[in-house]
């Protein structure tokens, strides 16, 4: 954009923009006359995507601030006015403990109730399962979750749940997308007290924490053992300053489970400042915690994210602390749920298993070995809620779990998000039972490595900030497409899938066949001749591509040469990946 262009779009926000604090940081950058800055926050406007928004915050069309938020608000009572009966048009809104959370909450609640639509608003900060939870149990319509869940604290976000309690999918996401992108001017919005005095604005409290935190605690599957030795496991947790801490403690000590919180951690705080990413995946994010859990002797250490969401562990190893991938606590949730239910007689006929074409292939095969059938969906939690409510529709399938690589599951139905919480108090059930059996739990998941197969997998991140960066991507997917890899590491691709389009490409051949029943996504899969998987994707929600790899080894050979042949495999798959990466670039 010229000097002109950007000046104009500057002024022109700064006419809209009713918050002070943004108002005048924009108002800041023109005085400077700073237009690399200007020209970042108003190249474009922050889209808004089939998710909802994410984005750093700040003034500026492509920030997440109070005018973003309240035109995505408008554009969602927009449609939920000409799509939803009038007597159907109910709404909940919750946030984590990110700069601004709340106060974009009331923002987007006082245009909802300015266009007639009642809404709820908790009083406080909750995780996004109690969100997705309390638009099923209010009977709401739709749901609003302020957060940027595992981001650094320069972002926000704001994702949108319907009546079912999932993430919103077609056509109800590209019909709220419509109409965001047709707010031009006029934003409905009232005061907090007409909101309150009209019935509009409903705050909520207990009326959903309490139903919660008894569901959370009515899965699990071995009561008895809980009650009765609950009390001898130990649990070293961390909130990472978010909104995981009451519900987490709440539901492990009403099951009798001794729980240490980092204190560093335990407290609320939107600038992480102990933490550079409060990412429960990550080493650097689980440090304090790994301190306390040698300090502690403890049996097991449990991280939430800020919207406690995502679920990370680490478990003893030879006097230190090892943490567990995504994968690995999938693959150790669902042979301790299958098996469980297996041995007590409550496994169905039906029973189904969800995870994402991303997650590790080595859950499949766990599943396959206690009759269940696996359904893989887009990455993406709401892929996984829009499964079961088709089970649900159809009465053909019975969910029993569900989960994705980056650290998310979901047990039972009551919510239609990953669950951090239910997921926390399934772990530790899991890992009560394997000290009871006499075993650590990186003895059980040896166990399952010997059955099915040595898995390794790993993620490789490319961030691609700004304007420019937007074109690399694109690029990089455009190549790939025209002119794809021979191999990966060293291994030929036999298979290219392309989730565009819907088409598996044989290389052998070069047969392509349109056989994938997904709906379409930016997403390339290269399946190797030994059964390997590279999956490209370019994230959502972050400017970011994501390169997944996942590599295994056949059953009955002993662990330590598995690992060291998938290892080695990773390594030449991550080397390709950064030359490409990097021409890219240039």
């Amino acid at each position: 954009m010229d000097k002109k262009e950007i000046l104009n779009k500057a002024k022109a926000y700064i006419e809209e923009e009713k918050n002070p604090f943004f108002r005048n940081q924009v108002q800041e950058l023109i005085d400077r006359n700073d237009l690399d800055e200007l020209n970042e926050r108003f190249y474009k406007e922050l889209d808004f995507g089939t998710g909802g928004l994410r984005g750093e915050i700040g003034g500026g069309y492509n920030r997440m601030n109070s005018y973003t938020v309240s035109k995505a608000t408008q554009g969602l009572a927009t449609y939920m006015v000409k799509n939803v009966r009038e007597e159907d048009r109910i709404a909940v809104i919750s946030y984590d403990s990110r700069n601004f959370s709340d106060n974009f909450s009331e923002e987007a609640a006082l245009v909802l109730a300015g266009n007639g639509i009642k809404t709820y608003l908790f009083s406080g900060l909750r995780p996004t399962p109690v969100l997705s939870f309390a638009v099923r149990e209010l009977h709401a319509t739709a749901g609003i979750m302020v957060t940027a869940s595992h981001n650094p604290a320069k972002y926000n976000g704001y994702k949108v749940f319907w009546s079912d309690g999932a993430q919103v999918t077609p056509p109800h996401d590209t019909g709220i997308i419509k109409e965001v992108r047709a707010v031009t001017s006029e934003i409905k919005k009232i005061s907090r007290e007409d909101a309150i005095s009209k019935g509009l604005l409903v705050m909520i409290d207990s009326e959903v924490d309490e139903p919660y935190e008894k569901m959370v605690v009515s899965q699990t599957l071995r009561p008895e053992l809980v009650k009765e030795k609950g009390k001898d496991l130990k649990i070293v947790y961390t909130p990472l300053h978010g909104a995981g801490n009451v519900p987490v403690n709440n539901a492990l000590k009403k099951m009798g489970i001794a729980v240490f919180t980092v204190p560093e951690q335990e407290k609320p705080d939107g600038d992480f400042p102990t933490v550079a990413f409060p990412n429960p995946e990550i080493t650097e994010a689980m440090e304090l915690a790994l301190k306390y859990g040698k300090q502690e002797n403890a049996d097991l250490i449990m991280g939430t994210d800020p919207d406690s969401d995502r679920l990370g562990i680490a478990v003893p190893e030879n006097g230190e602390f090892r943490l567990i991938t995504g994968n690995q606590l999938g693959a150790l949730l669902a042979d301790y749920i299958f098996r469980t239910r297996k041995e007590l007689g409550t496994l169905p006929s039906n029973g189904a298993f969800i995870n994402t074409i991303v997650t590790s292939d080595l859950q499949i095969k766990i599943a396959e070995a206690y009759g269940i059938k696996t359904f893989k969906v887009l990455t993406g939690f709401k892929y996984i809620g829009l499964k079961i409510r088709e089970f649900e529709e159809k009465e053909n399938y019975t969910y029993l779990f569900g989960g994705e690589e980056s650290y998310g599951f979901l047990v039972g139905t009551a919510a239609r998000d990953k669950d951090a919480v239910s997921a926390a108090t399934m772990t530790a059930e899991m890992a009560l039972w394997n000290v009871t059996q006499g075993r650590s739990v990186l003895d059980h998941l040896n166990e399952i490595y010997e059955k099915y197969g040595y898995y390794q997998e790993a993620l490789f991140s490319n961030y691609f900030e700004g304007q420019q960066g937007a074109a690399v991507m694109d690029n990089l997917m455009a190549g790939l497409r025209a002119e794809p890899p021979v191999s990966f590491g060293g291994i030929k691709i036999a298979e290219i899938i392309d989730y565009k389009n819907g088409t598996t490409k044989y290389t052998s051949s070069g047969k392509v066949e349109k056989n994938i029943e997904l709906p379409s996504s930016n997403v390339l899969q290269f399946i190797l001749e030994e059964g390997s998987l590279v999956t490209v994707r370019p994230s959502g929600t972050e400017p970011k591509i994501k390169f997944y790899a996942s590599c295994c080894e056949k059953p009955g050979m002993e662990i330590e040469e598995a690992k060291a042949g998938t290892t080695a495999k990773i390594s030449a798959i991550e080397a390709q990946v950064k030359e490409m990466v990097s021409r890219a670039a240039k």
